[in-house]
């Protein structure tokens, strides 16, 4: 008797956080428990970045048998909007992860400002009463020490009756502050009396208009609600490290038992061609560089998924780049890769003529059509088949023939060589039709009957299939081809102003194209193969009457090549 043995497939190894999370489970800190949360900032769009905290956190969670809550961080009403909330729980939901609560930074404001009232009678925090520039001008350098301010000592019962006052609304704006009291001459720059609170009277809050008139600073309140909620790991991008230690010591200052969440760090996504940074893309947008935050040149999770990104191809994307503690330029061709590896086994293929001249097959009967079966996708067995009509008058794309062409020109020519119209007949060239400029205006062939695909004459092999559509049941579309947003692999290291680096040819808009009758029914953001051309996706200002379609990436990486 034969024993068979399945062999297992090769574990995946660990990502440097997943085996800090694994030794505190070991360890058996926090009872067990994983629990993290995605922090977003209501105060624009997700874009691809924010996917790459989104998959770790939830991820984690998911792995080991935790929970992820999603916690907006609205602690500044000034850049703040409702709009911008609804939209990145859509793209959460959209990218397949479901938070277990819901939770704002302002669900806590009373608790913090609780805390910031303890700190004060503690003796740990003061109102500092300088304008910004000049707190800024005292802290000093990471080799010299700070200033105290003049404010650092005032006594706790003034310091209190400030703050409750600034919170009554009876100071201007950018008056007052509350600062920390921990160490102006720290090595860390972010000890030396942090900044707690400030006065914002001109915004109201989305969630609770005008009733605080001092917000916490992120630093401040976003330990205190990891602590608050229970998170045990709280991680983020690298550039938080260095803010870990405040995070820790804001907690230990009124933490009461041995529970700490752990704040732990990984690199931060940075694709080439594109930039990375919500100011800047705000800039493209309010100045019309771009059609708005779904433009399908943004590296925003909407402006993605209007281009024809899956959720699935975004992810396995993130997944292929993984996480570590350096920083570096992720390639936009791997992207485009994982979008072709996701699309190629999913997408209906199609005739799509971009730039249509017309072919009249002398040979058949005038007025005759016939249904003509084709497959929807060869590299899917399930995707099934779909009837194409075929007539005497068809187009094809112009490029596709050539009346005076080279040997090594393989499509149609009325050389005698024999091309296969897709899923269709043989044929070949006799002449063409010009117009008054020397265009050519219609190309005239003739066909081979028993040649049709699918039969035993239609296994004869020609060097060159050809695609068509038929000219009365084809569908007129546009079609928008867009590529990388800039000129150059790096714009955010450029010493020019970035708006200047935009590549002018990252839209062409190609219109009069002709597709197959059967993309009539598309809907928004059905996705397609253009044999041939790339991957497509049916644009949301598409019409019933006029078709609109926005490439996904080519079916080749053409930019390494023309670069």
């Amino acid at each position: 008797m034969t024993t068979i043995i399945e062999e297992e497939a090769p574990k995946k190894s660990l990502n440097f956080i997943e085996q800090i999370v694994e030794n505190d489970l070991k360890a058996g800190l926090n009872g067990g428990r994983v629990q993290t949360r995605f922090p977003p900032e209501p105060n624009g769009y997700l874009h691809i970045g924010h996917v790459k905290a989104i998959c770790m956190d939830f991820g984690i969670a998911e792995k080991y048998n935790g929970i992820c809550n999603l916690r907006f961080d609205d602690t500044n009403p000034v850049k703040e909007d409702v709009e911008y909330v609804d939209s990145i729980m859509g793209d959460i939901k959209w990218l397949g992860f479901h938070w277990k609560n819901l939770y704002y930074a302002s669900d806590y404001f009373q608790q913090l400002y609780d805390l910031a009232i303890r700190f004060i009678n503690e003796g740990k925090a003061y109102v500092d009463e300088q304008s910004a520039e000049v707190i800024a001008q005292q802290k000093g350098t990471p080799t010299t020490p700070g200033v105290e301010s003049p404010f650092r000592n005032r006594p706790i019962a003034e310091n209190l009756d400030l703050f409750q006052r600034m919170n009554k609304g009876e100071f201007p704006e950018s008056s007052m502050v509350l600062r920390a009291k921990i160490d102006m001459a720290h090595s860390n720059m972010h000890f030396r009396d942090p900044i707690m609170y400030r006065i914002i009277l001109s915004h109201p809050h989305h969630r609770t208009g005008y009733d605080w008139k001092v917000y916490p600073m992120y630093d401040f309140a976003h330990g205190q609600s990891d602590y608050f909620e229970g998170v045990t790991h709280s991680i983020c991008t690298l550039e938080f490290e260095v803010h870990r230690p405040l995070y820790d010591w804001y907690i230990d200052q009124f933490a009461d038992s041995d529970y700490r969440p752990k704040q732990r760090e990984f690199n931060r996504l940075n694709i080439t061609y594109t930039v990375m940074s919500k100011r800047k893309m705000l800039q493209l947008v309010q100045e019309g560089l771009v059609a708005g935050w779904d433009d399908p040149r943004m590296p925003t999770v909407c402006g993605l998924r209007r281009r024809g990104y899956t959720a699935e191809a975004i992810r396995s994307f993130i997944d292929r780049i993984g996480y570590t503690k350096v920083e570096g330029m992720i390639d936009v061709s791997l992207l485009e890769y994982s979008a072709r590896e996701d699309l190629k086994p999913k997408a209906t293929r199609v005739c799509a003529i971009m730039d249509p001249i017309k072919l009249v097959i002398s040979n058949y009967p005038a007025g005759q059509t016939e249904t003509l079966t084709t497959e929807n996708n060869p590299d899917n067995e399930t995707a099934g088949t779909r009837d194409i009509t075929f007539a005497r008058e068809l187009y094809i794309e112009r490029g596709d023939f050539m009346e005076d062409a080279p040997k090594d020109f393989f499509r149609l020519s009325p050389n005698g060589r024999e091309v296969r119209l897709k899923s269709a007949y043989i044929i070949k060239a006799t002449g063409c039709d010009k117009d008054a400029d020397g265009n050519i205006t219609t190309v005239y062939c003739e066909y081979d009957p028993e040649t049709k695909s699918g039969t035993e004459g239609g296994n004869r092999k020609v060097k060159s299939t050809i695609n068509w559509v038929e000219i009365n049941s084809s569908i007129e579309a546009d079609v928008r081809l867009y590529d990388r947003l800039f000129a150059i692999e790096d714009p955010s290291a450029s010493d020019k102003d970035f708006r200047d680096l935009l590549n002018p040819d990252s839209l062409k808009v190609v219109t009069g194209c002709r597709v197959e009758a059967a993309l009539a029914q598309a809907k928004p953001l059905d996705k397609f193969q253009f044999l041939k051309v790339g991957y497509f996706a049916v644009d949301p200002d598409s019409t019933p009457d006029k078709l609109i379609f926005n490439r996904t990436v080519s079916l080749k990486d053409t930019w390494a090549k023309k670069n």
